[in-house]
């Protein structure tokens, strides 16, 4: 009888302990919410994470409890946003940033040395993605243009591929194998989903969403199921609401279901039910149903990567970062604060022919300066800029050519969205 005690005792714990979300160590001070961009594992045990204005690499060989930095901008005598990392192997791996800079591990991240033969030089890599021992992938950008690199050679030669007849900006790729696989982004019609059969050599539109401005941002092809594909689809303007799009058929038709929030990146599941959902400004949104409802786990904030391992083991970028598991880590919750707005100051409003504005920049950051209509209609792209340092900046864009009525300014910075009404006389 007591070897039955003993024996349910110990299935009734095994059966009670769940996973959850929990935050990792803090390995940097990460004022201004500047987030971790992108976290990718090897095994259980290995792997990297990349922030993306402070430019630095940390790797973890213990499952995220500790973590060593292993490069800095100050190291490349640059001044630099890691964007994307990935690993064929334990040590051959690269990392792309938005500077039109590519770089090259062959010892695990030890030493890194600038990738400089593609022709022509890519202004921005967003997304890596290796397959099979020697092939990798990267695409760009998420402010156009759209491109993707490969190399089959483990870095070694590489070919560029101009996508500007599929998308005018690219932020995920991913491949079943080397020949198999998937880019997403956004065209003039809206966020869009592509497909390769041939390694590159020509896509075919799997998925859009019909409504110019939004992007494809992030995909996830489920591992026990590669006919099983989700995306997160994140809206161009508030009110708006972002989307968790979902196939069981490799793409051949869709579900969509409204994500919890506009800004809406990351996303990652399990299965075909359960997954979670975050993106700028918003930490981990769990659903048990496939996307009909969603429910705040109150951790984590400014998600853009989920990475999943199995079913009780995954890891995610954001603020911090942050690991799914049955273990208690004991680590205190870090604090997150809400997003700070940007400080815009319109300098006229109502406007005539030329719209002038300024910006309080409190720390470096990467800025996307975007035109709608009220209905959230994308008009054009006004500039792309890069802050290097906390400053007050001013900008000016012609505007004769809007009718009269109210549009919107779109500002998509490190740390979020948001927009700002004015007139047009």
């Amino acid at each position: 009888m007591r070897v039955l005690i003993i024996i349910c005792s110990l299935f009734y714990l095994n059966i009670s302990a769940q996973a959850t979300w929990q935050p990792l160590t803090n390995i940097t001070s990460n004022i201004n919410l500047q987030r971790f961009d992108d976290i990718h594992f090897i095994n259980e045990t290995t792997g990297w994470a990349v922030n993306g204005a402070y430019a630095a690499v940390y790797k973890t060989v213990d499952g995220g409890k500790n973590w060593t930095m292993q490069l800095n901008e100050s190291m490349l005598n640059g001044d630099y946003y890691f964007r994307t990392i990935d690993f064929l192997n334990e040590n051959i791996g690269f990392l792309g940033t938005l500077e039109g800079k590519f770089f090259k591990t062959i010892d695990g991240g030890t030493h890194w040395t600038e990738v400089t033969n593609i022709s022509p030089n890519p202004a921005a890599i967003c997304g890596l993605a290796s397959v099979g021992t020697s092939t990798i992938y990267g695409c760009g950008a998420y402010f156009t243009p759209a491109h993707i690199i490969k190399s089959t050679n483990s870095g070694a030669t590489w070919q560029f591929i101009d996508m500007s007849a599929n998308a005018n900006a690219l932020v995920e790729i991913y491949f079943l194998t080397e020949q198999v696989g998937f880019v997403a982004g956004r065209n003039a019609n809206g966020a869009t989903l592509l497909k390769t059969s041939n390694g590159g050599d020509s896509w075919t539109e799997l998925y859009n969403s019909g409504t110019e401005g939004e992007y494809f941002w992030k995909m996830q092809v489920l591992e026990s199921n590669p006919n099983v594909i989700f995306g997160s689809i994140q809206a161009a303007v508030s009110p708006n609401l972002g989307k968790l799009v979902k196939s069981i058929d490799g793409g051949a038709t869709w579900t969509t279901h409204n994500a919890p929030e506009t800004n809406i990146q990351a996303v990652g599941f399990v299965n075909e039910n359960k997954g979670w959902m975050g993106g700028h400004a918003t930490g981990f949104y769990e659903t048990l149903d496939g996307g009909q409802s969603w429910t705040n786990l109150n951790i984590g904030s400014n998600l853009n990567r989920i990475f999943i391992i199995n079913s009780t083991l995954a890891y995610a970028s954001g603020t911090s970062l942050y690991k799914f598991t049955e273990e208690v880590l004991g680590i205190k919750n870090l604090e997150e604060k809400d997003r700070t707005p940007l400080k815009i100051k319109l300098n006229n409003n109502p406007v005539e022919s030329v719209l002038e504005f300024n910006i309080e920049f409190e720390s470096v950051d990467n800025l996307l300066i975007e035109l709608y209509d009220l209905n959230a209609k994308f008009i054009r792209q006004l500039a792309r800029d890069k802050v290097s340092a906390k400053a007050t900046k001013k900008y000016a864009f012609p505007v004769e050519d809007l009718t009269s009525g109210i549009y919107l300014i779109n500002f998509h910075n490190n740390t979020g969205r948001e927009s700002i009404k004015f007139i047009k006389k």
